[in-house]
């Protein structure tokens, strides 16, 4: 499936069901914006992220299953939350941890003569987040297989198809970016699901 055809699938099926997905989508995004503030105070605030593992989830859940069946219901993100929160909270810890380790390079390396690296651990903390997108997507779909052949298969997805991979990633980038830069509120209630349901249509309408 073309980056586009998956953004455009999304959008109709957000325009039909954003008020069963934003309530999840605000819990999300709140947990997000409440953790990066706090860490400009304090680094350890970052861990706030791993509170959102369990709700990413149930957002997941709730985006597989409008693609998968064409419909959704608000019971769905409370079934996603009880069924996928333990895998929430690992695929949690894994961004959480990616996040630390890759502001904390490019804030290191950005104050040294190894300045030029600050640049390419940005980009790989895009693409390694791109992967997660993938990841996210296949780990809930398919809860009974176990993470590390999730993993496997997120990689094979990447790599057979790289190229629209990282273009629909780059644009729900672009996406988040612009939501954020247009105050909290279109951050909190439209950009994540938004992207959770174009990752879906993505990744599992191409299997």
């Amino acid at each position: 499936m073309r980056p586009g055809h998956a953004l455009g699938l999304a959008l109709g099926d957000f325009y039909r069901n954003s008020w069963r997905l934003v309530p999840m989508n605000v819990a999300v995004g709140a947990v997000l914006v409440v953790a990066g503030i706090g860490a400009v105070a304090a680094r350890a605030a970052v861990v706030l992220v791993l509170l959102a593992g369990p709700l990413l989830a149930a957002l997941t859940h709730s985006a597989v299953t409008l693609t998968r069946t064409g419909n959704v219901t608000l019971h769905d993100g409370v079934d996603g939350l009880r069924l996928h929160w333990r895998r929430g909270l690992v695929l949690g810890a894994a961004g959480a941890a990616l996040l630390f380790v890759g502001v904390d390079a490019v804030h290191v390396y950005g104050g040294t003569a190894l300045w030029p690296l600050a640049f390419v651990t940005a980009y790989l903390v895009v693409l390694l987040g791109i992967y997660q997108l993938v990841l996210w997507t296949l780990a809930i779909a398919e809860p009974s297989e176990p993470l590390r052949l999730v993993a496997r298969r997120a990689a094979r997805f990447v790599a057979v198809r790289p190229w629209p991979t990282l273009a629909l990633g780059l644009l729900l980038v672009a996406i988040n970016a612009a939501g954020i830069a247009a105050g909290l509120m279109p951050f909190l209630t439209l950009t994540v699901a938004f992207s959770c349901l174009a990752a879906a249509h993505f990744v599992l309408e191409a299997n």
